[in-house]
Parts: structure tokens; C-alpha cells; sequence
């Protein structure tokens, strides 16, 4: 399946035309045909993806995975966990049986926040 065909499946789901989503992503008449024999550039691959709420590895054809989160969206949620872990510190109230966290169990916290935050976006996408 070519990036095309990937593209074509998406955009029928949403019933909409390839012409249509040209226009709605600002592309030249007939660009998006033109990937039926080339890769796409990166700028171009991306805005397609955004625009399904795919990753580029899907619309290449290396996961199909579509809910597989884009590196921006990996970047948020990591932010988003720190966020999450510097409020429990500030307020003094990151605490494991009573004790202060050590470094290493606000590292496991995270990461298990990491994951939390993963699935749910994951979820949310395969709703869409």
C-alpha cells in the first residue's frame, strides 16, 4: 500500500475528496496524487498526519498502528507528567508511606505517569 492509498483510505472515512483535501491543506491541485510514485517531503507527510490524527510512520506504511503518537504529541505528555510531578513537589506532598519520595521512586512515578498518559491519548485517538 502506497502512501497515496493511505492517505485515500483516510480521507474516504472521512468523506472527503482528494481534491478537497488539498485545498483544506493549503496543497497544489494534484500534489497529493503525485505520491502514488514518490515519497512525500517530511513538511507535507506531517500536515497530512496532523490533519487524520496519524503518525508518519502510519502513512508510511512502518506501523499500522494509526493511534501510534507523533513525537510532538510524546513531547506534550512528557511535559505534561513533569508538570504533574513538580506540583506534587511543591505542595510537599510527593510521599511514600509517609516518608519523602526518593529521586528514584519520583523516576518510577513518572514513568508510570508516562505510560498512564500514553494509553489515554492512544484511546482518545481510536475514538475519533
Amino acid at each position: 500500500m502506497t502512501v497515496f492509498d493511505r492517505v485515500k483510505e483516510l480521507a474516504n472515512k472521512q468523506s472527503i475528496s482528494i481534491v478537497e483535501l488539498e485545498e483544506k491543506l493549503g496543497f497544489g491541485r494534484n500534489s497529493l496524487y503525485s505520491w502514488k510514485k514518490k515519497t512525500p517531503n517530511g513538511d507535507r507527510l506531517t500536515k497530512v498526519a496532523d490533519f487524520f490524527g496519524v503518525s508518519t510512520d502510519y502513512l508510511l506504511g512502518r506501523t499500522n498502528d494509526k493511534t501510534a503518537l507523533s513525537p510532538k504529541e510524546i513531547e506534550d505528555i512528557g511535559q505534561m507528567a513533569d508538570r504533574m510531578i513538580n506540583g506534587l513537589e511543591s505542595e510537599n506532598s510527593v510521599n511514600f508511606y509517609g516518608e519523602p519520595m526518593s529521586d528514584e521512586d519520583k523516576a518510577s512515578l513518572k514513568t508510570a505517569l508516562l505510560v498512564a498518559l500514553e494509553m489515554n491519548k492512544k484511546r482518545s485517538k481510536q475514538k475519533d
